[in-house]
């Protein structure tokens, strides 16, 4: 029986049309998983989002609901925010919540809601001073961050490999948080 909520998001970079695989995985360990993809996320998923609703049996969401509409999802226990790109990890951190998943995670930090994400950015975007300084806030916000050793390693632009991206650790310390909690 599944007993525990994953939210798993996802930005447009290439892991992300991988989503299906990662929900599997998840699933695999009695996770209930809603999915939660960036405006660009879910036109590049566009052909597929009914498939992926009928794999989680939950709506993707790409937008906020309306007000006073029924939240369709039921509460999460952890979120995993991945391929996050760079706008999206920029975004968060300086609390510019235009899209739904930034204004989701934003709030989590709040709600104490237990949070890990995994950028996926090229060397060229993380050479930009704004990305080390949002991934500082993220972590001084208490964020699980897994860029690094150990997480996601930038390579340089037009090299990357979306099957090499570390999916499998990212679904490890969501569970790892969720056993902390």
């Amino acid at each position: 029986m599944t007993t525990r909520t994953l939210y798993l998001f996802g930005s447009a970079a290439p892991p992300v049309f991988d989503v299906a695989k990662v929900i599997s995985m998840a699933q695999a360990d009695e996770w209930d998983v809603c999915l939660g993809l960036t405006p660009s996320a879910a036109r590049w998923l566009h052909e597929t989002l009914d498939d992926l609703a009928d794999l989680t049996g939950h709506p993707v969401r790409s937008e906020y609901k309306a007000p006073g509409e029924p939240d369709v999802w039921p509460e999460a226990d952890v979120i995993l925010f991945a391929p996050a790109t760079f706008n999206s990890i920029n975004s968060w951190a300086l609390g510019m919540t235009s899209s739904f998943v930034v204004g989701v995670v934003a709030e989590g930090i709040g709600k104490g809601i237990p949070t890990v994400t995994m950028p996926c950015v090229n060397a060229a975007y993380a050479t930009h001073r704004q990305f080390d300084r949002s991934i500082a806030e993220l972590r001084e916000q208490g964020i699980t961050v897994l860029y690094g050793e150990g997480g996601f390693m930038p390579n340089a632009p037009g090299t990357g490999t979306p099957q090499a991206y570390p999916w499998g650790a990212a679904v490890a310390y969501a569970r790892e948080l969720v056993g902390r909690a």
